[in-house]
């Protein structure tokens, strides 16, 4: 028979207390959120206008400034322009549509795609990248920075060689308009994130916590959405409060954001800064029994699965990005006629809930939605819209 001491027992005794506890609270963040959402009116939910400012506190140009004449039309189809494309990568929903939008709408005025460049996040191959594209003569490039400042010097000799460049979401570090740059297009990422903001606050109880999990680089397009949310709550949510964590490496999220939650069990509601981090946050979630609701920014075809849901993923503030592309497409065009083009022009933020989420798929990519996607809201209970 085995015998327990007096203070082995107390031992024993303190350890089953606080596995109950370790289980209650479990237990507690388990259930599933009370019903929100549903509160929130959808058609008053976001702004009508850009909410943000550009890089430099420009004010936001409309996509419609961008439109061209018949005359700069046939100049560009007398042109044979040929534009370079030079992505941070290509394996995002987000980069596909813009690639599309923007290649779409060069080929109406017969100016010509080279190629499209992935640097997959990383700063010595898109150098190597826009340096090979300078080498083959393109009229313009249009790219998103990989890095603010270690970018920046190659970017200054896109237009030192003549060529026209257009940039989506940041701008490298001293680079200055018109000079060096046509444009920069981007969503409105305040604007978005303030309808996540929005969306999970109708979620949380009053004094509650949400937790950010933040893309921890300086980055002018995510900055603006954890900037969206942050100043949201302080303005109409002061009683809830906000933890943040930050990943460098997106391929870690579901490591850092599950340690996140492990450390902080007063967590009752996640904003994630994009939809892959919001994705992965939720994997960590399931793994530790976890149901809280999360919000996020943009819309891919997984994400709006989990929103048609009706799970722990409840909204998302989306970028149109093949919209996005358009308007960078069309910027260029403008640059390459010889007009003069705003230093940031804004494309309007789009909010997603499970009630509209196959209209707003089909707003976003430009065709119906898959079958995965219908049959995700015809299963939900409640079913989509």
């Amino acid at each position: 028979m085995n015998h327990i001491s007096g203070s082995g027992a107390l031992a024993a005794s303190m350890l089953m207390a606080a596995s109950m506890i370790a289980l209650t609270a479990v237990a507690a963040r388990a259930q599933t959120p009370a019903s929100c959402v549903t509160g929130v009116d959808l058609a008053t939910l976001g702004s009508t206008s850009i909410v943000g400012q550009g890089p430099h506190g420009e004010k936001a140009a409309s996509p419609d400034d961008l439109k061209l004449t018949d005359a700069e039309a046939a100049k560009i189809k007398a042109g044979h322009f040929k534009v370079g494309i030079s992505m941070q990568t290509v394996n995002l929903d987000w980069s596909q549509l813009q690639v599309q939008g923007i290649t779409d709408t060069l080929n109406k005025y017969g100016v010509t795609v080279t190629g499209v460049a992935s640097a997959e996040y990383q700063v010595d191959k898109q150098i190597a990248d826009i340096e090979n594209t300078i080498q083959q003569h393109p009229d313009g490039i249009i790219s998103i920075p990989v890095d603010f400042t270690a970018t920046a010097p190659t970017y200054k000799k896109v237009s030192q060689a003549g060529i026209k460049l257009v940039f989506m979401d940041s701008i490298p570090t001293g680079l200055k308009h018109p000079e060096e740059y046509a444009a920069m297009i981007s969503a409105d990422s305040q604007g978005n994130g303030q309808i996540a903001a929005q969306i999970l606050a109708s979620c949380m109880s009053q004094g509650g916590t949400i937790g950010l999990v933040n893309f921890g680089v300086d980055y002018f397009s995510t900055n603006e959405r954890t900037k969206g949310v942050s100043e949201w709550m302080k303005k109409n949510r002061p009683d809830i409060h906000l933890k943040q964590v930050d990943f460098t490496d997106p391929s870690k999220v579901s490591q850092i954001a599950g340690d996140f939650l492990t450390a902080n069990p007063d967590v009752k509601g996640v904003f994630a800064v994009w939809d892959q981090p919001a994705l992965d946050t939720l994997t960590s979630m399931r793994a530790q029994g976890v149901n809280i609701p999360v919000t996020t920014v943009d819309l891919g075809l997984q994400s709006a699965i989990e929103i048609a849901k009706g799970g722990p993923l409840k909204a998302t503030g989306s970028q149109r990005p093949y919209d996005q592309g358009v308007a960078e497409a069309m910027a260029m065009m403008n640059a390459l006629v010889g007009k003069a083009t705003p230093a940031w022009v804004g494309v309007q933020s789009l909010p997603v809930v499970q009630s509209n989420v196959l209209e707003s798929y089909k707003t976003v990519f430009k065709k119906d939605p898959p079958p995965e996607l219908a049959d995700a809201c015809k299963s939900a209970k409640p079913a989509c819209n």
